[in-house]
């Protein structure tokens, strides 16, 4: 089985919430697809998390459905 690439990684623990890499790298990630600061107790929130996987939804799915 491949490993994730880092990308992978932080796409994957953006949609799902599920971290499967450094908190850090996602929460920088998440701030610039949103284009806006976010506080880190902001991922605990149900509607912000709806909000970052309609963000990363297509990276996501890119991942799942790659040739």
């Amino acid at each position: 089985m491949q490993k994730l690439t880092k990308q992978q990684a932080i796409i994957i623990s953006a949609y799902t919430g599920f971290t499967a890499c450094n908190i850090g790298d996602v929460h920088e990630a998440v701030e610039k697809k949103l284009g806006r600061p976010i506080w880190i107790h902001q991922f605990g929130d149900e509607a912000m998390m709806e909000e970052i996987r309609d963000a990363f939804r297509e990276d996501f799915l890119a991942i799942c459905y790659k040739d």
